[in-house]
Formats: structure tokens, sequence, C-alpha cells
């Protein structure tokens, strides 16, 4: 594949890490990374926490892009918006779906080039204007996931529970594997104007050897 302007990278073209296939289960290695990310809970059709996390979330990663293109010469595409998904009781996440018990984060990802100087200056550019309310919220950090399972959930969130069953309770074990992680989802369609039957979602699980 060829990214679609010449000279601007798309990570989800060129990072193994950002691909899948629907009805298969794939072991991958997924190298370290950085992202802006905002924490929250509840539920997030309904969370105002939730809508200004993207709020603020965006606005930072096109400023950031933009000053790469402009001070670095290196153009990017923004990449696909990710989430961490957790609960104290899991169960309330991968079968009850009790959305108001809900822990997450969202995040978006700085390619390596990208210095913490360059992230504070975006992150003041975006409250220039009209300011998003959680754009204090924001913070630059790394994610260390290393082996995980995935594979691409094409459907609604809703209809995310039996795929995850057979990941947890049919793959995981059946390869000598345990769960290592928080469950991480990466939104290859915008939820925001896509329909629920056509979102297409990457469903990961860091995985370690059974003890």
């Amino acid at each position: 594949m060829t990214d679609p302007t010449p000279g601007k990278v798309d990570f989800r073209r060129t990072l193994d890490a950002y691909r899948a296939r629907r009805g298969v289960f794939r072991t991958v290695d997924v190298p370290d990374m950085r992202y802006l990310m905002v924490d929250g809970q509840g539920d997030p059709n309904t969370s105002p926490a939730f809508t200004g996390a993207v709020e603020a979330l965006y606005p930072t990663a096109y400023k950031l892009k933009f000053a790469s293109r402009r001070d670095l010469g290196r153009d990017y595409v923004v990449p696909p918006l990710e989430g961490l998904w957790w609960a104290d009781d899991m169960a309330a996440f991968t079968t009850a779906r009790q959305k108001a018990r809900w822990r997450w984060t969202l995040m978006l990802m700085v390619p390596d080039w990208i210095g913490e100087f360059m992230v504070a200056a975006a992150v003041e550019q975006a409250g220039a204007g009209n300011r998003p309310a959680r754009l204090d919220d924001v913070r630059l950090a790394g994610l260390s996931e290393g082996r995980c399972v995935q594979t691409l959930h094409v459907g609604s969130f809703d209809d995310e529970a039996d795929v995850l069953a057979r990941l947890h309770h049919g793959y995981v074990p059946d390869h000598g594997l345990r769960l290592a992680g928080t469950h991480h989802e990466i939104y290859l369609s915008d939820f925001r104007r896509v329909a629920p039957e056509r979102r297409r979602t990457i469903l990961r699980q860091p995985v370690a050897p059974a003890r």
C-alpha cells in the first residue's frame, strides 16, 4: 500500500498494530507508543466528560500535525481515536454492559519524532479562541502493551460482547495465554458519523503466557 499523499505518513498503513481482519484473532507484538490521553468514567453515550475528551483531543492533535509539517517537514495523517476500557468488575464491561460503571481513557497516538515541548505548544494553541472544556485534562503518556491478541469488529459497540467472550474464553486460553492488560479499542470509523452497523473497530487485548 502507498500513502494517500506523497511524503505523508499514514500509520494505519505503516504500522502492523493497526491491522486486523474480521473473524480472525491474531497475536501481534505492539511497539511502545505515546499518546495524547484524557481519562474519564461513565456511559460514553451520555457522559459530558466523554464528549469533552473528544473535543479536547482532536484540536490538540491537529495543531500538533500542522506544527510537525511546518517546523519539521514531516507530515502525517492524524491516527484514529483509541480507547482503553475497564471497570472495577470487568463483567460490567464485557457481558453486563453496565455503562455507567465503565472507566476509560481516550487516546490519539503521537509520532515518536515529536517532542514534549511541541505537545505543550499544541495544547496552548488549541486553547486559543473557543477553548475546549477538558483541554487541561490532556496529557502525553506512553503505553507499553507488548504481546496482544486483536481482531476487527464490524458493527455496533453493543454487539462486541460475543466477540470478547470468544477472545477471552476461547482463543486466549486455547493458545496458552492469559489476559494481562486493559481492553483496548481502535476506532477505524468515526463513530460520530458512521452508522452503528458499519463501524469498524479493532478490539485488542494484551496477553501473557498462562501460569
